[in-house]
């Protein structure tokens, strides 16, 4: 028996990819079920059959943003030669990505923290991970280069790297408000001014 309310054209994939901007746009609350029912070209049996329940769909949403829409700004945590070049390279490739044409400005998971207000705390705990998980990568690529010698063994890395997520973190919301790409470098360029201070060895600190 064909499934009731689901249309013969129904593309699960391109379904999320559509809810996943919605969410995106306008965060858990204010995303209608008729919001996202519209978007995805689905009616509402068709959405609960698929994907169980709003919130449900909006933990898939979030797993799908995170594995399509973050790459590129991490990439440079993997690739660049040096901490430094890395930490900035992250920053400048958010600034080119929160600005992107045709996507919401900002970071999807970045404004979970302050528009996905009705989530579960099981999807609370979910965006914090998320969050954190940041930190965690660039306080591991400052741990390398601590290991390297390239930075002083003196190094707080998780603090340095919660510094610049902190400000990845600011770049989000400034873009959500309207910051231009050039804005958003700027602020990354006046994050890296701090860097030499951040990481020179704690006994030349007096």
């Amino acid at each position: 028996m064909a499934e009731r309310g689901r249309p013969r054209s129904f593309d699960r994939q391109k379904a999320l990819e559509s809810a996943m901007a919605v969410f995106w746009d306008r965060g858990y609350q204010a995303a209608s079920m008729s919001d996202l029912t519209e978007a995805m070209g689905i009616n509402p049996p068709s959405l609960y059959a698929a994907f169980g329940s709003k919130e449900e769909l909006y933990r898939e949403a979030i797993a799908h943003y995170t594995a399509t829409e973050s790459d590129e700004i991490v990439a440079p945590l993997r690739r660049a030669p040096t901490a430094r070049a890395a930490v900035e390279g992250y920053l400048m490739a958010s600034a080119k990505t929160f600005t992107r044409p045709g996507r919401p400005p900002g970071c999807m998971i970045v404004l979970a923290a302050v528009n996905a207000v009705g989530v579960g705390e099981d999807t609370s705990r979910i965006l914090r991970e998320m969050r954190a998980a940041s930190v965690a990568m660039i306080a591991e690529r400052l741990e390398r280069a601590v290991a390297e010698g390239e930075l002083p063994a003196s190094l707080d890395p998780h603090a340095v790297a919660s510094y610049y997520v902190t400000v990845q973190q600011g770049m989000s919301i400034q873009a959500r408000d309207g910051a231009s790409r050039p804005l958003l470098e700027a602020i990354a360029h006046g994050a890296m001014a701090a860097w030499d201070e951040l990481t020179r060895p704690q006994n030349a600190a007096a």
